[in-house]
Formats: structure tokens, sequence, C-alpha cells
């Protein structure tokens, strides 16, 4: 078994919205993002991996860190990622760029889809949900 550690965004834009990307020749939707190079920090691998994916400058201000998460990974067999997960807000349009192939913008109150990486089914989706119910009611 294989173990990855990755860094990772869930990014909401102003309705509450998750953007969700897909790499080029894959299923999965995913969180932007991606593996931590050695010597890296997860903060510094994520800011790298947003500005290559989607040509997005954050500075580290923008991130609130929301934990430390394990599942399997949605694109490699016999394998599991370690992911640092931030949240940051996201105010302006974004485009897919490197591997990226599509985005798509996901509402938490949407039933989760097939489509969907383990991550985001497992963790993130039941996560952003507590949080929005707890700050909402």
């Amino acid at each position: 078994m294989t173990r990855l550690t990755i860094a990772a965004a869930c990014l909401l834009d102003d309705a509450g919205r998750l953007l969700l990307v897909r790499k080029r020749g894959t299923q999965a939707f995913m969180l932007p993002g991606g593996k931590v190079e050695r010597g890296e920090t997860s903060l510094a691998a994520l800011r790298r991996e947003l500005l290559e994916e989607l040509q997005l400058p954050l500075d580290e201000s923008a991130f609130t860190p929301l934990g430390l998460f394990e599942a399997p990974a949605a694109n490699e067999a016999d394998t599991w990622i370690d992911a640092s997960l931030y949240l940051a807000y996201l105010h302006r349009p974004v485009h897919p760029a490197a591997e990226l192939e599509e985005l798509r913008w996901h509402s938490l109150d949407h039933p989760d889809t097939a489509d969907l990486a383990p991550l985001l089914r497992l963790h993130v989706l039941p996560r952003l949900r507590r949080r929005t119910a707890l700050c909402c009611t």
C-alpha cells in the first residue's frame, strides 16, 4: 500500500459553493491541491499547486486550517492519501490550467454523486455541511 501526502483547498465562492476539479484522463472530482514535495510545508505546497492548476495566487493569510484526514486515493489503486486541508474564500473567477480538465461548483446542499473522490464523500462534505449548519442555525 502506497501513502501520499497532499495538501488541498476547500475554496468557497460567495454563494457558499465548493470548487471541485477533475484532472485530465480521470473521472473523479476532487479538491484543488496536490502532493507535498520533500522539504515543503503543506501550505507552501498548496499555494504552489493553486498557482499551477488555477493560476490563483493566494496569500498564506487567506487560509484557515481544517485538519488532517486520510482516505483512499481517487485515481491511484492501492494508495491512501494523508491530506492537510485548508479553507479559503474565492472572490474571483478561475480557469483550469496544467493537468486540470474541468472545474465544477458543488453546492453543499446538493446530494453526493458517484464521481466525487473518497476524501470529499468521507470527510470534506460532511464537515463543511456541519460547519454550515452550526453557523447558520
